[in-house]
C-alpha cells in the first residue's frame, strides 16, 4: 500500500506546490476556525498549522495579506464558474434565481470556513482585502449583467441601471452569508423558511427592477 509520503513523492513539482499552498490556506482558515480574526494571525503560527517551517511560508505568499488574497480568489473563481452554470439553462427567471439561491446555499455550507474569513474581512481587517472583495464583488456584478442581457432580461434597461440592478443582487447574496452560517443544524424547516425569504428578497429586487422607467 501506497504510504502518504510515497503519494507526495510521486507527485509533479507544479502538484507539490499546490499542495503546499493549499496546505498554508487551509491552516489559516483553521485558525480562523478557532475564533480568531484573520489580522491576527501570524505568518509563523499559520506555517506550524500547516506543519511547516516559516520559510516555507515565503515560498507562496509575500505576507498573510498575500494569503488573503488567495484566498478571496478561491472563492471568487469556483463560486462564479457554479452561478454562470445555473444561469446557463433557458428557464424562466424565477426557476433561475431560485436554482442561484440552492447553489449558493450549498457552497456556503460547503466552505464555512471561506465565507467567515469573507464576511469579516469584507468590513474590516485589511484594506487590501477589502479593495479585493469589492474587485470580486464587481467581477460578480458584470458577469451577471452580461448573461442577463444575453438572455434578453431587463433588455430595454441601460447598461449602467442593468449593473445597478446586479450589484444590488449580488450584495444581497452576500449579506445573506452570516444568517446561513448562523443557522442552527439539523433544522430543515428553519431552513426551508430562511431560503424562502432569501428568495423572495431577490424576487422584490427583480420586480422593482422590471418596472423601472429611465429617465
Amino acid at each position: 500500500m501506497a504510504t502518504a509520503t510515497t503519494r507526495k513523492d510521486s507527485l509533479s513539482r507544479t502538484e507539490r506546490k499546490d499542495l503546499t499552498r493549499n496546505s498554508l490556506l487551509q491552516a489559516a482558515l483553521q485558525l480562523m476556525g478557532e475564533g480568531r480574526s484573520f489580522t491576527s494571525l501570524g505568518i509563523r503560527e499559520i506555517a506550524r498549522e500547516a506543519g511547516m517551517v516559516p520559510n516555507a511560508f515565503y515560498r507562496h505568499f509575500r505576507s498573510t495579506d498575500d494569503l488573503g488574497l488567495g484566498l478571496v480568489e478561491e472563492v471568487g473563481i469556483t463560486l462564479r464558474r457554479l452561478l454562470r452554470e445555473a444561469r446557463q439553462a433557458d428557464v424562466a427567471l424565477d426557476d433561475m434565481v431560485r436554482r442561484s439561491v440552492d447553489v449558493y446555499h450549498q457552497y456556503v455550507l460547503n466552505n464555512r470556513l471561506l465565507f467567515l474569513f469573507i464576511s469579516s474581512e469584507r468590513s474590516g481587517g485589511s484594506r487590501i482585502l477589502r479593495l479585493a472583495i469589492r474587485n470580486d464583488v464587481s467581477h460578480f456584478t458584470n458577469e451577471m449583467a452580461q448573461d442577463f442581457r444575453r438572455l434578453g432580461i431587463y433588455k430595454d434597461v441601460s447598461t449602467a441601471s442593468l449593473q445597478m440592478i446586479c450589484g444590488l443582487i449580488v450584495t444581497t447574496m452576500l449579506a445573506a452569508a452570516p444568517e446561513i452560517l448562523d443557522l442552527p443544524p439539523d433544522q430543515p424547516l428553519l431552513e426551508a423558511e430562511m431560503t424562502e425569504n432569501f428568495v423572495k428578497q431577490l424576487q422584490i429586487v427583480l420586480l422593482g427592477a422590471s418596472q423601472w422607467k429611465e429617465k
